[in-house]
Formats: structure tokens, sequence, C-alpha cells
């Protein structure tokens, strides 16, 4: 097996493989056969239920508030195409590519799982599309999060069928450029396959799941869970700018309240300020206390990680589930009707990683003000070597101001909401797309608020050349200085922060940090 193949099971899908997936570089999927013999047993196991004439709900009834309506057996498999296109009513902006991609697979791996009842036809209909570069065009609002993510996993379903619209993402001779979009029937036809068919309750199974709302919420977890350490990286560097104390992340004040993430956060500071010329030279200073923005900073960037770390176990959970409905128990040869659709959990993981995401920029904000304030720094007025004449780096903390701000009112959580639908059969809902959609433009946000800060850092730090900062801070420093030159009269700075931003996204910045000082925890 090639590192770009993914084997699925049904089980054991890691956000480490999520991750892979959301980059394209897992290029082809596949089920062991084993996998495989689950999957035709419950098939089977729903067929001679069928053939009983039992009442199956979303096989041989209509769904929701028509439930209760039968349908004619010459009528079940037009009522599944006919389900796919009712549904499809999503409306804004397309999911990235890479999201849409990893909605895909986490929609293979929930049907493999052997509880859906559909055909191994219909998966292996699912893992071509994949593997030959076909990536659902989805619209990222419709959904409310129970009965499924319904809308958008229609719009993901319905090209299957050669429908709907679609990117084909590899196709070997394309450039390396964003794909344009296409009919479903394009995109198929585009890499050689065939509209499928579908039978009975294989609309249903592919739409009732939290699919959708699972990988938006992956892929703002995954940044999120890299700007831990850029926050530690931009914090260290403040420390130096401010001549702060190292002292706050003394590993003994750790041991007596120890949180892990605020173990780890302490490591890292220590490691990156280790060495420092700066440091060295205000150790005799008056200096009693730090501000809480850069002495608190293991414990709330801490708390971030704590957080964090229960919202992959959710995430890896929900990527390892069924949750379609109704259920088909192949060995007792029963279908049950339950809720495992319902995404509450997804839901309050999103506005868990939104609340401790927006927090951490506000802490970012306030180190952001200590660095321009010369009341607090004890450097030049706004980071400028000509003050008055040049206003410097004041409309940095404005803008991070307003980016905190904007933090601040995307962090109601939206998992405590609920609007009834589907003439109130469905009368709780989670909202759990909404609410992992704020916390990917929370992330988004605070990764700004964190280059506005790296940008003032590594300016505050030109005051104290040639002294070097700690290993970790200095390469930080070195890094950005390749990209962004210091700030000498007022140049426009959106450019500087952009750049900054990009270093951070891309990881290069991280690497260069730890390229120099070793691995951050």
């Amino acid at each position: 097996m090639t590192p770009s193949t993914l084997e699925l099971s049904g089980n054991g899908l890691t956000l480490h493989d999520a991750e892979r997936i959301i980059q394209g570089s897992i290029e082809c999927l596949t089920v062991p056969s084993a996998t495989r013999k689950h999957v035709i047993k419950a098939r089977r196991a729903l067929e001679a239920l069928m053939d009983t004439g039992a009442t199956i709900y979303g096989v041989n009834t209509g769904f929701g508030r028509l439930s209760s309506q039968r349908i004619e057996p010459e009528e079940v498999l037009a009522l599944q195409e006919n389900l796919l296109r009712s549904h499809a009513v999503g409306v804004g902006q397309l999911l990235s590519i890479g999201i849409s991609r990893l909605a895909l697979a986490l929609r293979i791996q929930a049907l493999i799982k052997g509880f859906s009842g559909v055909t191994m036809e219909l998966i292996d209909a699912l893992i071509e599309m994949y593997n030959r570069g076909v990536v659902p065009a989805i619209p990222e609002q419709g959904s409310v999060g129970a009965s499924g993510d319904l809308t958008p996993l229609a719009h993901l379903a319905l090209v299957l069928l050669g429908e709907g619209y679609a990117f084909v993402s590899r196709s070997g001779h394309e450039p390396q450029t964003k794909p344009k979009l296409l009919s479903g029937r394009v995109a198929l036809r585009r890499a050689q396959l065939k509209p499928h068919h579908l039978l009975a309750k294989e609309g249903l199974s592919l739409i009732n799941g939290t699919q959708i709302s699972t990988a938006i919420l992956t892929e703002a977890l995954l940044r999120a869970r890299h700007l831990t350490k850029v926050a530690d990286v931009a914090g260290a560097m403040s420390v130096e700018a401010t001549k702060s104390s190292l002292r706050p992340f003394d590993p003994r004040i750790q041991a007596i309240r120890p949180h892990p993430g605020q173990m780890a956060c302490a490591a890292n500071l220590r490691c990156l300020l280790a060495e420092s010329e700066v440091m060295a030279s205000h150790a005799t200073c008056g200096k009693v206390q730090d501000a809480y923005s850069l002495r608190c900073m293991p414990q709330v960037h801490g708390t971030l990680r704590g957080a964090l770390d229960y919202v992959t176990g959710v995430v890896e959970c929900e990527m390892n589930s069924a949750t379609d409905n109704p259920l088909v128990f192949a060995d007792e040869g029963e279908v049950l009707s339950g809720g495992n659709f319902h995404a509450q959990p997804i839901a309050l993981a999103a506005d868990i990683v939104t609340a401790a995401v927006a927090d951490l920029s506000s802490i970012v904000e306030r180190r952001v003000e200590n660095l321009v304030n010369p009341d607090l720094s004890g450097l030049p007025g706004f980071l400028t070597p000509y003050p008055g004449l040049c206003s410097g780096m004041m409309l940095v903390q404005v803008l991070a101001a307003a980016l905190v701000s904007e933090n601040k009112c995307m962090s109601f959580p939206a998992s405590v909401d609920s609007i009834p639908t589907s003439a109130n059969r469905e009368d709780h809902v989670s909202m759990a797309t909404t609410a992992a959609r704020k916390a990917g433009a929370v992330v988004t946000n605070t990764t700004r608020v964190l280059a506005c800060e790296i940008l003032c850092a590594a300016q505050g730090l030109e005051f104290h050349r040639p002294l070097k900062a700690g290993r970790g801070a200095e390469a930080a420093y070195r890094h950005v200085r390749q990209h962004v030159p210091p700030l000498g009269r007022d140049r426009t700075l959106h450019r500087d922060i952009e750049t900054i931003d990009r270093l951070i996204c891309s990881g290069s910045l991280l690497a260069a940090v730890e390229g120099a000082c070793g691995a951050l925890v």
C-alpha cells in the first residue's frame, strides 16, 4: 500500500488521516474484504425485511412528517432520487475543496461500517468518485445539524447521479490551479465515470449523517491546534521585546497546578527563550511582575490546548461512527430507528473551539497593546523610530482589536439554539454546521491577530539589537525578517500582516523555529 492510499474500514480513522485527506495527499481509498462482507450482510438483511412487506422508514415510507405515507413498491426507487433533489436547497459560498473531499471520505467511512443497508455498489461508486478526483461542490449554508446534514449532503450525493456540481481536482494533465466548477454529469464524464442508480434506502443513507459539520469542524480544529504552538512562539517574542520575565514559566510553578496544557506551554516558552541575550541584559532590573497577558500564558494558552484535546476526541469518535437512520442490525435481522444523525456532540465541540480560540485572540491582542504602548513597553511609542512624525504600528493594534471584537460577536454558542423543522417532527436541532463554520471563522481571525503580534514583536526586538533573543524567538524573528523588513518611516502594513499570516498558515514559521530549538510540545 502506497503512502497516498488510505484503507477505510469504518474504524480507526484519525485526525491525522483527516488532515492528509484535506491536503489532498490521500489520492486513493480502499476497503478491506472483511468490511465489504459486513456491508453485503446488512444489505441482505434489509432486503429480507423488505420482502416480507414490513414498513421500514425511508424505504417504503415518506420522510419526516410524511413518514406515515406508504410508498408503493414501483415507486420505491424514485423515492430515493426525489429525496436528493428536493433536499438540495443549499445557498452561500461553496465549502473548500479540502473540506468537501473530507466530507466525501467521511460519508464512505460511515456507510462501510455496515449498518446503513446500502449496496456495496453504491460505496464503490463513491470510492471511485474520490479516487478519480471528483469533489462535490457543496454550499455552506442550509443545514440545522439534525436528521443529518441533509441539505449539504444532498448536494454531495447528487453528483453520484450525474446531477449537481463538482470539481475534478486531479486529472494528471491540468496545472496546479483551482479546478473549474463543472456540472455533475460533465465531472463524471471527465473522470470516466457513469451516473449511479440508487436502490431502496440509498438516497436516505447518503444524507443522514453529520459528515459536513464534522468535516468543517475538523479543518478548523487542525488549524487551531497549529495555533497553540504559534501562540507560544509569538508570546515568547513579546516577552523578549517587552523585557519581561522568564520566572512565571518556572516548572515548579506548573508542577503544583499540573494541567497538561499549562505545563506544555510553559515548557515551550522555556525552550523558546533559552540562551537569550536580551533576557540576560535585564536580569537585575527592578520590575516585579509583568502584565497578565505575558505572565499567564501557560494558564491561558494551556487551557486552549486542553479544550482542543477534548474536541479531538469528539471528532475522532464521530469520524468512526454510524450516523444513519434507520440502522440495520444484520445479526438480529432488525431495522431500528434512532437519533445518531443528531449532531449535538459536534455542535458543542465546535462552540468550545470558538470560545477557546476567541479567548486566545483576546490575550494576544493585549500583548500587542503592551508592545505598542510606550507606557507599558518602555519602547518608542507605537514601535516607530520617528514617533510623532510617524504613527508606526498604531493601527496594527486597532486591527487586532477589531478582529477580537468580531470573534466575541461570533462566540454566542450555536449549540444552545434550536428551531423546529419538518412540521415540528424534528423539534430539536443542533445547529452544528453553523457552530463549525463560526469556529473556522474565529480561527482565521485569530491567525491574523497572531500575525499582528508577531509583526509588532519583531519590530520591538529591533530596538534591542544587537542583542539576540532566545533560540526559538530569535529564529522566528529571523524568519520574519526574510520576508518582512523592519519598519523605518511609515509604510502600508497590510501586506506585511498578510505575509506573516501566510508564514503561519503554511507552517514555515513554526518549522524555522523548531529547526532552531527542537520540536515544541
